[in-house]
């Protein structure tokens, strides 16, 4: 494998000229090297770790994908680091904790097969927890190398919120701990845009970063200030809490129209779901009426709507019940339930229903994270932290869809220690730039064959990859379809839940959750799902059990038909029976 020391000396006496793409940060992924994913909102961070970890179970690599909060960890579909590693929220551990999460089987089972982490969200991660992170993984993996051998990809931009101090004490930056400066991240700093469309706009968000606001950028936002709108048709940020639950349930209580309340499910290990309703920004229960503003929580490209795009609640669909949203854009979009879920290995461990929307009249500025708004009405009057009037400002994509209430100093700050780290990485990033180009596409190919093939995986070449993503599927046929439509369509091919996942590309378990709702309301017959049934004695037996239970437990709630039978059936089993089920 081409050795990390190897392309530190090949940087050398090089003249660094090179702006980052998303294409080149991937084919240095590929290599294996540590990463740190960086770049400014909105230049594809997220869209290259996803096609990253597409390649990676493409070639039967296992990834585990872990984020430093529940928030982003549920956006990811993955763990929070704490969870994932065993250590919870301690930032400090004793030789005895270490000791006894090496014999925790779980733990180590997870942590030995596991060739690539990555960690999404690391300017919230505390410099202190990545070191003890760095220990664990290498005393339970058995190998004294940086976390333990594993490839560990950074991924985040420190301009945005910083660590969480807890009882006073202080938070450092992930990058000044022994273990970032141990795993020698190779700097990957995207360069390309793809939220915002406006260039004054553009030349106030560099400006903060690099610290030069001048007196033109802040007469840019004073024209912003107290410019008239209709407040009530865009969503208002927030620095604190407090203002924003009570709005939105005040604006939903003055709608004359009937109240429909959609619950939350949720299934699988009972802390991993309590995890992800935490983490999920739809809430357990969603209550909507016609006029409502909302917000979709979840990207759905095909359906046409992404984590923030707006609209209203214009009807309820006669025959699902499903709300019906005219976003901001004009588009017509029933919001069909959609699930959140924790994988590893290819399994689901848990998951959460909900439709993916919540009450957008306001939101806090750390839960906007990661959104794309047209427009938003912010007071950055009262921001306290460094970094939260950069991740409001930059959550909008035009200067004009720009509401300011008013701004202080602080929001227009950014924290000393990284505007003066930004200029590293960026240097930084522009020698891993030079040196990836300067190599010989064969060399480069290599490394990438070289590090799949080391952890037993099948290199799938770049001709392989593009033609497999053009070989026409049934996708096709599907785009304009329901997504439900499209799941009952295979279902009554006579297709198994495995066959309906590849095709249509999605996870087991979202496959699972469309048939539960479409038995459940009656668009699928028992007959019709039968054969989704492992056909076995033992099954049956266990689906005769079950059946006889649920007429003391209902079947509504997975967890309490699993609670019922002090978790002797599986989730898996628990759900074949209830597919089998007539009220």
């Amino acid at each position: 494998m081409y050795s990390i020391f190897i392309f530190f000396r090949l940087v050398d006496n090089i003249r660094y000229t090179k702006s980052m793409t998303q294409e080149t940060a991937l084919s240095i992924l590929k290599t294996g090297v540590n990463v740190f994913l960086t770049g400014e909102p909105g230049s594809g961070k997220t869209h290259t770790i996803n096609a990253y970890v597409a390649y990676l179970r493409r070639c039967g690599i296992y990834v585990a994908m872990t984020a430093s909060t529940g928030i982003a960890a549920t956006h990811i579909g993955g763990f929070t680091i704490h969870s994932w590693s065993g250590m919870g929220i301690k930032r400090d551990l004793t030789p005895y904790d270490i000791d006894k999460l090496t014999t925790n089987e779980r733990i180590v089972r997870r942590m030995r097969k596991t060739p690539v982490l990555i960690i999404d969200e690391v300017s919230m991660l505390d410099a202190r927890l990545l070191t003890s992170l760095d220990k664990v993984c290498r005393a339970v993996r058995q190998r004294t190398e940086s976390f333990g051998g594993m490839q560990v990809v950074f991924v985040g931009d420190f301009f945005q919120l910083p660590p969480v101090a807890r009882g006073g004490e202080q938070s450092q930056f992930a990058f000044y701990s022994l273990a970032w400066s141990g795993a020698r991240p190779i700097v990957c700093y995207l360069s390309e845009q793809h939220r915002q469309e406006d260039t004054n706009f553009l030349s106030i968000l560099s400006a903060l970063r690099s610290g030069d606001i001048t007196e033109v950028h802040t007469e840019y936002l004073n024209e912003r200030c107290g410019v008239v709108s209709d407040e009530d048709v865009i969503t208002k940020l927030f620095a604190h809490n407090v203002n924003v639950d009570q709005i939105n349930e005040e604006k939903l209580g003055t709608l004359d129209s009937a109240v429909r309340i959609f619950e939350m499910e949720g299934a699988g290990a009972p802390g991993l779901v309590e995890g992800l309703k935490r983490g999920c920004l739809s809430p357990e229960k969603l209550a909507l009426k016609i006029g409502a503003r909302v917000m979709f929580t979840k990207n759905n490209f095909n359906e046409g709507f992404v984590n923030g795009t707006l609209g209203d609640v214009i009807d309820f669909d006669t025959e699902s019940g499903y709300p019906i949203v005219e976003t901001h854009r004009g588009a017509r979009i029933t919001a069909i339930p959609m699930d959140w879920q924790i994988e590893e290995n290819g399994k689901v461990r848990a998951s959460i229903t909900q439709i993916p929307l919540r009450l957008a009249w306001a939101m806090t500025i750390h839960k906007s994270q990661g959104m794309s708004l047209d427009s938003a009405y912010m007071d950055l009057s009262s921001v306290f932290e460094y970094g939260q009037g950069y991740v409001a400002l930059s959550r909008v994509r035009t200067l004009s869809g720009l509401f300011l209430a008013g701004y202080n100093a602080r929001a227009l700050a950014v924290h000393p220690d990284i505007a003066k780290k930004d200029g590293v990485f960026r240097t930084e990033s522009d020698m891993a730039e030079s040196t990836f180009e300067n190599m010989q596409k064969d060399e480069l190919r290599g490394m990438q064959k070289n590090f799949v093939q080391a952890h037993g995986g099948k290199w799938v070449s770049e001709s392989e990859m593009r033609m497999s993503a053009y070989v026409p599927t049934p996708q096709a046929r599907i785009k304009r379809m329901s997504t439900y439509e499209a799941t009952r369509e295979c279902v009554e091919a006579g297709k198994s839940l495995d066959e309906i996942a590849r095709e249509r590309g999605l996870t087991r378990g979202t496959v699972f959750s469309h048939i539960e709702k479409l038995r459940a309301s009656k668009v699928l017959s028992i007959e019709q799902v039968a054969h989704l049934v492992p056909n076995d004695v033992e099954m049956k037996k266990a689906i005769a059990e079950i059946h006889s239970a649920f007429g003391e437990v209902g079947t509504e709630y997975l967890k309490s038909a699993h609670e019922h039978f002090d978790g002797r059936f599986d989730y898996d089993t628990i759900r074949f029976a209830r597919l089998l089920y007539e009220v």
